[in-house]
Formats: C-alpha cells, structure tokens, sequence
C-alpha cells in the first residue's frame, strides 16, 4: 500500500487539527502574533491545495493544458522575483528565469530523463522554477543593496577607468555566493544532513533506494544548472544597468 492511501482518511484530519491547535497555543503564549496566524494560513493552504489539485487534475491529462499551466507558474514567479527584488524593470529577471529553465528542461527532455508527459514536465518543471525564482531574487536584492551601500566603491572604480559595467561587476560579483549557498549546502549534505522530498516521495512510492537516489540526484543538480545559469543573467543585467533601484549604483 502507498504511504498517501495509507495516510488519507479521518486520522489525517485530526492530527492535522491537533498540529494547528498546538503551534496556535505556542503563537498565544509567546507572543508571537495572534492565535489566529496558523489556522488561517492552515485553511488557505487547504483551499489552495484543493483547487491546485482540481485543476491538475484535469490539466495534466494532455500536454497542450499541461504547457498552460506551466505558463501560468512561470508569470507568477517572474512577479514574485520581480516584487521581492525591490527593482525598477524587474520584469526583466524574467530573462534571467529563462535562461535557467531552457538550461536544463530541454536537455532532460532530449535524453528522455523526463518523459514528454504533463504529468512528467510539470512537476519536474516547478521544482525548477520555484528553486531558480528564489536564487534570481535573493541575487537582484542582494547585487542592488550592495551597490547602495558600496556606492563609494564603484565610483572609485570609475574614476580608475573602469567601464560602469566591469565597476559594478567587480562589487556585487561575490555576492552571487549568497543566492546560491542554500542549494550547493543542499548538495554537498544530501543523505547525510537531509533526506530531500524528491528522494522520500520516490523511496515512499516505489520502495528503491536507489532509484529514489537517482531521481534526487538528477533534480540537485539540475537546480544548481538552473539557478547558476539565471543568477549570471540576474548580475549581468544589474551590471549593465538595465535593472537598477533608484538612487543606487547609476555610475556615470
């Protein structure tokens, strides 16, 4: 028996009910915020999960539907990075997802590591996209508060002779390390500081540890492709000043 036909059903209910009521009381007694912060994302997260679930149901059933919804993922979390970079043209780090997914989707595509199937595309996909939109952020955040406060530093670059694009290149460079350390730590402890959710859905589904190994595998290192791939687009951008905040490293 699968472990989600085995988990599904009235038990799941409750202590799913006893895990809200239990963080509730610990947001209560510690002054966390109000009691009510977890029931309610609790309830949003149900309601959101059913309808995504609804609507995949019936989407992944065919690949045109599937491309849809694959398409409706990428603009949201091109407005997500957009937002959270605090970036005037941010809709540009849409390149910079791009760049990330075409790096890797098309060559798991052409080896047939994933299947030409909705239901193969869009998981595998999303994993992806969610990983690269997460990286471009922190990377635009993180190069656009390094020029503000290292201002002073490019100018004298400047003043050096250097081009405005090499000048900011050479100051916010290193922090590309920020928005790619969480996943290269992923990496470099997988299996032995954390068992990833690919590697326990494919060992809970199947029972093969190493097929469940393969599948984590391949997807770690199709995120560092993607993400590494995006955030030197994200850097590239910022450096050549398409993608600025006002008021901060304009050089010349």
């Amino acid at each position: 028996m699968q472990l989600s036909q085995h988990i599904v059903g009235p038990t799941l209910i409750i202590v799913c009910l006893l895990m809200v009521l239990a963080a509730a009381a610990v947001y209560w007694l510690t002054a966390f915020g109000s009691a009510w912060t977890v029931p309610r994302a609790a309830v949003r997260a149900v309601l959101q999960l059913a309808a995504v679930a609804a609507i995949l149901t019936a989407a992944l059933r065919n690949l045109s539907t599937s491309l849809v919804v694959l398409g409706v993922m990428f603009v949201a979390a091109t407005v997500t990075a957009a937002h959270r970079s605090e970036a005037n043209r941010s809709w540009l780090l849409a390149l910079s997802l791009t760049t990330g997914m075409i790096s890797v989707v098309p060559l798991l595509l052409a080896f047939r590591l994933v299947p030409m199937t909705g239901i193969a595309i869009v998981p595998i996909a999303g994993i992806l996209l969610g990983s690269t939109m997460t990286s471009t952020a922190v990377a635009a955040r993180r190069a656009l508060d390094t020029l503000g406060t290292r201002a002073g530093e490019v100018e004298a670059l400047l003043s050096l002779g250097f081009r405005d694009r090499h000048a900011r290149m050479e100051v916010i460079g290193p922090t590309a390390a920020d928005a790619l350390l969480p996943n290269l730590d992923q990496t470099r402890t997988v299996g032995v500081v954390t068992l990833p959710g690919a590697f326990v859905g494919v060992l809970l589904s199947t029972g093969s540890a190493m097929q469940a190994g393969a599948v984590q595998i391949l997807i770690l290192l199709s995120i560092l492709l993607s993400q590494t791939c995006a955030v030197a687009v994200t850097l590239e951008l910022i450096a050549q000043g398409k993608i600025t905040r006002t008021g901060v490293g304009a050089g010349r």
